[in-house]
């Protein structure tokens, strides 16, 4: 795990999704904090530090302070698991992207008293692991995603009942990643919006060069990772590699304005280069 990248992003990273310390998150009610809430006679079985001297002395009364409670933020890392996740013909498979950046968001997510948790989608079962904070955290996430993805012709919860699922977990106002390579028409937007709507959404699609254009290779067999269907094609008939490059800009030009819609942050990232670079640059 790329940890000088960690490094160099954490401040960023806060500052991006709702400020710097601890104190700069508030909660509901009162609790404890530093932010005064309300001044009140002091009641049999109050903590006596919490008496305030000045309002004492002023009325002859003694009276406590009661704080508004600080809320540390809580990221909830939505990946998914689906077959199509396998794929890569570049330097490494979708899912490597994926674990990596679920890794760093982790790290970066904990390393001020934050909590972190993972929901997978897109496999035969999913995979929950409530909120957690410190070095637990992430060895959870480890655990997790190191089961792989699902294999071919094996598909469970897609993207738009997850995103309604993130939405009933993350309470209070978090911040919400999903990890996934977006395949297929845009069904999952209003869902997407709903949550964007009472939460941060950082959305991390992850892509191989070759899904977007053919290469002049010839016949060439092709299997649909998620239905397991396989068809045979002529990569020699320049028509169709011209067809095939004008439906995959069609539809990414879709899942794009979506997510642009919703009010997403959207970052790409390619199986091949360097995925930590760009995430850096996108993230600083």
């Amino acid at each position: 795990m790329p940890g000088a990248l960690v490094k160099a992003l954490d401040l960023a990273f806060v500052r991006r999704v709702g400020g710097v310390s601890a104190g700069e998150h508030r909660g509901a009610g009162v609790g404890s904090g530093t932010e005064l809430a309300q001044l009140r006679p002091y009641q049999p079985g109050d903590d006596v530090r919490q008496i305030d001297a000045s309002a004492t002395a002023r009325t002859g009364i003694p009276h406590v302070r009661e704080q508004v409670p600080e809320r540390l933020l809580t990221t909830w890392l939505a990946v998914d698991v689906s077959p199509s996740m396998a794929f890569g013909t570049a330097d490494r498979l979708k899912s490597d992207v994926a674990d990596g950046v679920v890794d760093v968001l982790g790290a970066i997510a904990v390393r001020r008293g934050g909590r972190v948790g993972l929901l997978t989608f897109g496999g035969p079962a999913t995979r929950l692991l409530p909120p957690r904070g410190g070095r637990g955290a992430r060895i959870g996430l480890r655990r997790a995603l190191g089961e792989g993805v699902a294999p071919d012709g094996v598909s469970g919860e897609r993207l738009e009942p997850a995103l309604v699922r993130v939405g009933r977990l993350a309470r209070p106002r978090s911040l919400v990643v999903v990890v996934s390579d977006f395949a297929g028409p845009p069904d999952w937007a209003r869902s997407l919006a709903a949550l964007c709507a009472r939460h941060t959404v950082m959305a991390v699609e992850v892509y191989d060069p070759r899904e977007r254009e053919l290469p002049a290779v010839g016949r060439m067999a092709m299997v649909d990772p998620e239905s397991g269907e396989r068809i045979e094609v002529d990569t020699s008939d320049r028509r169709l590699r011209e067809r095939f490059a004008v439906t995959v800009r069609e539809e990414r030009a879709a899942v794009t304005s979506a997510l642009r819609r919703a009010g997403a942050e959207h970052v790409a990232l390619s199986t091949a280069g360097a995925w930590a670079r760009e995430l850096g640059r996108r993230l600083a």
